[in-house]
């Protein structure tokens, strides 16, 4: 007897919803876009970039220009960078260019170099 076991799928635990945009690792895009909630960049983005967040996970490298409410650096950003809100440069993360935040935070490790200004 062959028997199929369904399990039921927890979404409560799916992270990403139908408005996030993924940039997988491998993947390169390069042009403009507006993410009305979530951008994770794991691959390679050049650009402009509008979103409620961004992600640059640590295997991401993003550059251009980026807007966004709440910005993470955990990988490579190169880029012009306008945070309304928190800004946040992981152990792992680097960040080269201009940024403006409402709030910043640099964890030990994080490297940033450029100009920076406060809101």
């Amino acid at each position: 007897m062959n028997e199929h076991l369904q399990l039921p799928i927890d979404q409560s635990q799916d992270t990403h919803k139908a408005n996030d945009l993924i940039i997988g690792k491998g993947v390169s895009f390069t042009g403009s876009v507006v993410v009305p909630n979530r951008a994770v960049i794991n691959g390679s983005f050049n650009g402009e970039l509008t979103a409620r967040e961004l992600i640059v996970d640590a295997d991401g490298v993003m550059s251009g220009t980026c807007t966004a409410t709440d910005i993470q650096v955990k990988g490579e950003l190169k880029s012009t960078v306008f945070c309304s809100n928190l800004l946040t440069i992981h152990s792992t993360g680097h960040l080269e260019g201009s940024m403006e935040y409402g709030e910043l935070v640099i964890e030990r490790g994080g490297k940033f170099a450029g100009t920076m200004k406060q809101r």
